[in-house]
This record gives C-alpha cells, structure tokens and sequence, in this order.
C-alpha cells in the first residue's frame, strides 16, 4: 500500500470551485474569503509576536546572569 501526499491536480481544484460556488453561491464567496483573509492576517500577527518575545527573552537572561555575577 503506497501512502502519497496530498496533492490536487487541475481538476480536482476545479471540482472543488465548483463545489463551493453550488454550495454558497457567487455572491457569498468574497463575504468568505474576506474572514479568512482577516483571520490569516491575525494568525501571522500572532505569530510575529511570539517570534519576537522569543527573541527579547534570551536578552533578558542575558542581563539577569550578569547582574547575579
């Protein structure tokens, strides 16, 4: 049993636009993309800001060490 990553082809994206336009219609689909614009933007701001408390928090053990010496 050979196990293949996920990969779409051109119709299986095709068949999967179809979909979603039957299923919400054309008007509600940039309603959609718009809240999933707005939530992935969020994620990287997210993410932006844990990488950089990641990188203050070595600085910050760095004063501490030399002030206990």
């Amino acid at each position: 049993m050979h196990i293949y990553p996920l990969v779409f082809g051109t119709w299986e994206i095709i068949l999967i636009v179809l979909v979603i336009v039957l299923l919400f219609g054309g008007k509600k689909i940039p309603e959609l993309m718009k809240g999933v614009g707005k939530g992935v933007k969020s994620f990287k701001e997210g993410m932006n800001e844990v990488e950089k408390e990641l990188k203050e928090e070595p600085k910050k053990e760095e004063t501490y060490s030399k002030e206990e010496k």
